[in-house]
């Protein structure tokens, strides 16, 4: 039998990676766990999926609200091999999940601390085989590692720069600003540059944040001194070769953030996701042979998506090979747009 996989928390990150999980065929979603009784969660219904309140305060709701749930979370906890925990951070379910002895993912707003091993199948797969609590970075830094492992893998990286233009919240959310007004994160660096050491620890990268009133995508703008000199054709050479990059053209009509989740709608994927990390091939330049800059765009909503289902292939040793993970996972998805 294919292990069973919970979720814990179906909100953007959970409904996906709940639809992802359904999609393989070596893996099998056990439920997926709520605190309200909301359209997320009458819609989990529909599609078939085993609904669980958080809590039996939860469950009481559940049942005023007419919707029948298949128990507490506690409950499928015990029944799962793995929880993918999509919940706010800081929610604080770790020791339930080892008092349950199971294993257990977390998503980017946790610190690394919580499992001292965050995940990236290209960069470290293979460390994360058989290990009992794994965390995905966070979309930002899931798309920096993204296009970054590959430099530094196949060209070398000396230094990094990054500013990214962050998304001020997802679009099904209106409680969040900022509106008509641009905020500098003005920690220095930025969170995202050690997020992404936690995964490449011996890059030397150093991010400027920045949050913007658009809810679509986030934008980064990344200069890079490389140890070796290289052209702009090279580079996007590098890029071609891995997945989960994809290439877009200002000379298409590509010219912003909307042309290309207008692109992921044309591909008729569900809820229109883009799983890839754009990356406009005439915005690639090098200056000098070793300054390379770029700009790149994030969908904040799907691009960790993917990590999740190969964090639980390595998890649980269904596959040992990350490349060969990624593959699967990529055709389930359809996951590939022509570079």
């Amino acid at each position: 039998m294919p292990p069973k996989i919970g979720i814990n928390g179906y909100g953007t990150i959970g409904k996906r990676v709940a639809d992802a999980v359904a999609a393989q065929d070596d893996m099998r979603l056990a439920g997926v766990a709520k605190t309200k009784p909301d359209f997320e969660a009458k819609l989990a219904v529909r599609k078939g999926y085993a609904v669980y309140a958080a809590n039996k305060d939860a469950l009481a709701k559940f049942e005023k609200a007419g919707i029948k749930a298949a128990g507490i979370l506690d409950d499928l906890v015990r029944e799962v091999d793995l929880v993918v925990d999509c919940t706010p951070e800081d929610s604080g379910y770790k020791p339930l999940y080892e008092k349950a002895g199971v294993k257990a993912i977390w998503q980017g707003g946790e610190e690394h601390s919580l499992t001292n091993l965050s995940f990236n199948a290209a960069a470290n797969y293979a460390d994360c085989l058989g290990a009992p609590f794994v965390r995905v970075p966070s979309c930002n830094t899931t798309g920096l590692i993204r296009t970054l492992y590959p430099l530094d893998a196949h060209v070398g990286v000396e230094k990094v720069l990054a500013v990214m233009v962050r998304r001020a919240t997802d679009p099904g959310d209106s409680k969040k600003g900022p509106i008509n007004a641009i905020e500098p994160e003005l920690e220095m660096p930025s969170h995202h540059g050690p997020d992404v050491q936690s995964v490449l620890p011996d890059l030397d990268i150093h991010t400027i944040a920045v949050k913007v009133p658009t809810t679509i995508m986030h934008l980064h703008t990344l200069a890079v001194d490389l140890k070796k000199s290289a052209d702009a054709t090279q580079i996007l050479d590098v890029w071609k070769r891995f997945p989960r990059i994809t290439l877009v053209s200002g000379g298409d009509g590509v010219k912003s953030t909307a042309q290309i989740m207008e692109m992921a709608r044309d591909l008729s994927r569900s809820r229109s996701d883009l799983y890839e990390i754009a990356v406009w091939r005439d915005g690639v330049h090098v200056v000098d042979g070793k300054r390379l800059y770029y700009f790149q765009a994030v969908h904040q909503e799907s691009d960790v998506v993917p990590e999740n289902i190969d964090a639980i292939r390595a998890m649980l040793e269904l596959e040992k090979d990350g490349r060969k993970s990624m593959e699967k996972t990529d055709r389930s998805l359809g996951i590939g747009i022509a570079k």
